[in-house]
This record gives C-alpha cells, structure tokens and sequence, in this order.
C-alpha cells in the first residue's frame, strides 16, 4: 500500500471510529448494536476500501486502531478483530451505489418501532421535507450476515431522496456523500421519527403537499447553510462579466 494510500485510510479510520461516539451522544445506539462505515476513494475508483467498526466491541473500548478494513466484497485486509456482522451489507450498498462514501445502523427507537410496524414515516413535517424530501421508507425484512439488507437497502433507495430506510423489523440504515452525512441522517432519522410519533398520539397526521416537500427539500439542498446562502446572494453575471 503506498504511503498516501495508508495515509487516506488512517484518516478514514480516525473519523469512522470519531462518529461512533455520536450514535451514542444521540441515543441511537444500545450496548454494542450499530455501526458506522466509509469508503476510502481509490486512484481509479476500481480499489475503493471499506473502513467498518468491529464486531460486538463495546463503544469505549473502540480505537482508531480497532477498526477493520476491508475490500468492498467485505474481505478483511487490514484489522486483528472481526468485522461488524453488517459488513456484507454495508459493501453490497458500496459496489451498487459508487455515490455512497457512508452507511450508518442503527435500532434507535422511534424508528425501529417504526420499522417494527412495518410503516413508513410519512414527510408530514418541514424538517422531514429538509433532510429527506419524501417519507422514510420501509424495506423488506431480511436476515443478516450475507447482502440481503444491502440488497433491500439499494432496492429501495433506487430513485428515491431519503437517504434513510427503515428495514422491516430490524432497524435503521442511512447512507451519505460520507460517514458525518450517513450519521447527520440517522440523528434526524430518529428525531422525525420521534415527532411524528408524538403527533399521532394528538390526533391524525396529514402528509405534507407534494409541491411544499420539493420545496423544501431544493431549498435545504442548495440555500441552506453558509455555502448555500452565499452562493444564493452572489448574482448570476454574463459572459462580459454584467449581473444577469
């Protein structure tokens, strides 16, 4: 492995194993359940790496050097432990979906009862057309340990803009340009998940119009925040450099 290589994946591994500890700051995470992944890019693309916390390893007990390292058909290459058992679904999710830099598990629980219930989350609140611009879905029921979440989890993302599925009766995947996006998700996952709990139990729920989610959601995408807003003052100028 060449040296920038090597250094690209310690980089992954301190921020992998970083992000860990904000599943358990947000409540998302119990004992040694969930886990957080990453790509690191190769030259081409053709060697992209996977960087996955371990198997059953108590979150306090997790160190940079903890996290294992694997091809994206879930062979180890680099680690002393075993894999999380999600491995095979994180690297299903890697080869299909060359967009994703990021996979987050977890059984929070608002949003597994959700899962639980077998019952999207429909996008009935502003921060759901934000972050999601649509319902959270759910995907088809699947053991673990070989790629059939992966396989559910790419199904039922394809063409959609939720990066979160709730996989039926087992729990919460999300996916992101990175590891921080795919955790960001899985936050905002459980705290919509949670609101909209809350409001059923007041009265009926009515989804949001279609026309305000996609408002929303551009809105988000490409205004929200420092980058966006800036980009949104500076006006648009001609090719002879007049404000159009």
């Amino acid at each position: 492995m060449s040296d920038d290589r090597t250094r690209a994946v310690e980089r992954v591994k301190d921020e992998v194993c970083a992000l860990h500890a904000e599943l358990l700051r947000w409540g998302l995470v119990a004992w040694t359940s969930g886990n957080v992944s990453a790509r690191v890019v190769g030259a081409d693309g053709a060697d992209d790496l996977m960087v996955i916390k371990p198997s059953g390893l108590a979150y306090n007990e997790l160190t940079p050097q903890s996290m294992v390292v694997c091809d994206l058909d879930g062979k180890v290459l680099e680690g002393d432990l075993s894999p999380s058992s999600d491995t095979a679904a994180h690297a299903y999710v890697y080869r299909h979906r060359p967009d994703v830099g990021g996979v987050v598990h977890t059984h929070s629980p608002y949003a597994t009862a959700w899962a639980t219930a077998g019952e999207a989350i429909p996008c009935a609140i502003t921060a759901m057309g934000d972050e999601f611009g649509d319902d959270i879905p759910v995907g088809p029921f699947a053991l673990i340990g070989d790629d059939s979440i992966g396989q559910g989890i790419v199904a039922t993302l394809d063409g959609h803009r939720s990066p979160a599925v709730l996989m039926r009766q087992h729990g919460v995947f999300t996916i992101g340009k990175d590891a921080k996006a795919a955790v960001k998700a899985a936050v905002m996952c459980e705290d919509v998940a949670r609101t909209v709990h809350l409001a059923r139990q007041l009265g009926q729920v009515e989804r949001l119009q279609q026309h305000y989610v996609d408002r929303l959601y551009d809105r988000y995408q490409n205004v929200y925040g420092q980058d966006g807003a800036a980009a949104a003052a500076t006006p648009a100028t001609t090719s002879e450099g007049e404000s159009a």
